[in-house]
């Protein structure tokens, strides 16, 4: 590992300063992926900026309804919160599902987002890669790429993004907030994953120097019987292969409210909008729950040896939402 300065701020604008001073400097987290990255040689910043100790920590309930989750919470916490549980216990659920207890102590909200990708070509620097070094290629397309993007990927990159937390919230309309030198913005967490397109290497829709400051939750009441599933290649600790997050009010034996977004299967949590369009107002059946997994899977492009994740996804939108009206109907 290189050298590096370290510093530990205090309050926002600290470190937003320390940020802005210094090109080669970037925020830290928890560091259980930019320490990674950094010990390998795909990143290599001449700073670290310490920001666990800022006061973004809170998980409180808005004055909607709705719920406010700070960047520095741990993903712990957040699993652990009464209002997360009851609220949006597909949060909870997707959160558990990743890493390790020990890891989910360290890890934050902030930086699970801005985590990279696990794409085994990204994480060796003696390997081209389009995401680390621009123009470079991408192996994976003819190499090994069993666990990679069936959906919204280029000739540039094929790679997925790991979050399990963030397909439960990019199914829930999450705001990401954030602090600039210039002062305060947000962001839909549907905006905030930049497509790939041809330049991989653009993740994500913050403007430079911006520290993640939260995570807003509208109110969402259909979220409260919302679940999340994850299926990867071993019992514990793995990445998803394939992974939903799903909520379903149905009324009467009619779909009135959904919420569906996969997680595996493409650069960024991919909201299945095209499969809540054909469930909202129709019957909450295996017939009606496979057509809107076909349709959001119309779109997929498969590469030769990762075919199986769309038979995996449909079955996957069936059982789970099978599940959810089952209970419904009790």
């Amino acid at each position: 590992m290189r050298e590096f300065t370290y510093d530990r701020a205090l309050e926002v604008s600290g470190a937003l300063a320390l940020l802005d001073a210094d090109p080669d400097a970037r925020f830290l987290g928890g560091g259980t992926n930019l320490v990674d990255l950094m010990k390998t040689g795909v990143e290599r910043p001449g700073r670290l900026v310490d920001v666990r100790e800022l006061p973004l920590d809170g998980i409180e309930v808005t004055a909607d309804g709705g719920l406010r989750i700070g960047a520095t919470a741990t993903n712990s916490d957040l699993a652990a919160d009464p209002e997360v549980r009851r609220r949006y216990p597909a949060l909870a659920q997707a959160v558990l599902a990743g890493a390790s207890g020990q890891l989910r102590n360290m890890a934050t909200v902030g930086g699970n987002l801005l985590q990279r990708t696990r794409c085994g070509y990204f994480t060796d620097v003696t390997k081209p890669c389009n995401k680390r070094v621009p123009g470079s290629g991408c192996p994976a397309i003819q190499g090994e790429h069993h666990n990679h993007a069936v959906l919204g990927a280029s000739e540039h990159c094929v790679a997925t993004h790991p979050s399990d937390m963030g397909v439960a919230l990019t199914a829930f309309d999450a705001v990401v907030s954030y602090e600039t030198a210039d002062g305060p913005g947000e962001v839909p967490l549907a905006d905030f994953y930049l497509p790939v397109g041809d330049t991989p290497h653009r993740e994500t829709a913050l403007p430079p120097g911006a520290l993640i400051t939260g995570v807003t939750l509208p109110p969402a009441p259909v979220a409260a019987g919302s679940r999340y599933r994850k299926v990867r290649e071993r019992a514990s600790y793995a990445f998803a292969i394939g992974s939903i997050a799903a909520a379903l009010d149905v009324q009467d034996g009619v779909v009135r409210d959904v919420r569906l977004a996969f997680g595996a299967v493409a650069s960024r949590p991919w909201r299945a909008t095209a499969a809540e369009r054909v469930l909202t107002g129709a019957p909450a059946d295996a017939e009606t729950f496979a057509a809107a997994a076909d349709a959001e899977l119309a779109a997929a492009k498969p590469l030769r040896h990762n075919a199986y994740k769309v038979t995996l996804m449909r079955n996957l939108v069936v059982a789970v939402l099978t599940e959810l009206a089952e209970e419904a109907a009790r």
